[in-house]
C-alpha cells in the first residue's frame, strides 16, 4: 500500500450544520453533495462529511456507539505565525469552540485547537521546522 491518505471522512450529526460551518465559516467550496455526504477537494486529499447514522450503517455498526472510542485531530498548517491567530479567530466566528488558544508550542512553533460542531478537534499550526510548498503541501525535513 502506498504511504498516503486519499480521503478523510468525519461522521457528523447534522450535515446542514456542518456544511454551514465548513462552507460558510471557512469558505470551502463543496465539489459534491447529496442528503448523506458532502465532499470538499482539499489539495490532493478529499475531505468528506458523512451523516453519522448513514456512516455507521456503512460500517455495519450501531449508530449510537459508532466512533465513541476514536480520538483524532486534524491539522491545518500555515505559512506564518500570524495566520494561526487569524484562522483561530475565523473558526471562532464560524461557531467553533476554542479548545486551546493559540500559543507558543514546546516543539518550537505556534498553534491552537478548536472543535467543529460535532466536536472534531482541529489544530491550526505554524511549524518553522517544516517546509511548506506553494500548493500547501507540508514536508518534514529528513
Amino acid at each position: 500500500m502506498e504511504q498516503r491518505i486519499s480521503v478523510v471522512t468525519l461522521g457528523v450529526r447534522d450535515l446542514g450544520e456542518s456544511k454551514k460551518f465548513y462552507a460558510g465559516g471557512f469558505g470551502w467550496v463543496p465539489i459534491f453533495e447529496n442528503s448523506e455526504v458532502l465532499f470538499f477537494q482539499t489539495g490532493g486529499l478529499v475531505f468528506a462529511l458523512y451523516r453519522r447514522d448513514e456512516f455507521a450503517r456503512d460500517f455495519r455498526l450501531d449508530p449510537v456507539e459508532f466512533g465513541a472510542a476514536a480520538t483524532v485531530a486534524l491539522s491545518h498548517n500555515v505559512r506564518t505565525r500570524d495566520e494561526v491567530d487569524l484562522l483561530m479567530a475565523r473558526a471562532a466566528e464560524a461557531g467553533a469552540r476554542i479548545l486551546k488558544p493559540a500559543q507558543e508550542a514546546p516543539w518550537g512553533g505556534y498553534s491552537g485547537y478548536f472543535s467543529d460542531p460535532d466536536g472534531f478537534a482541529w489544530e491550526i499550526a505554524w511549524n518553522p521546522g517544516w517546509r511548506m510548498h506553494a500548493d500547501g503541501a507540508v514536508e518534514i525535513p529528513r
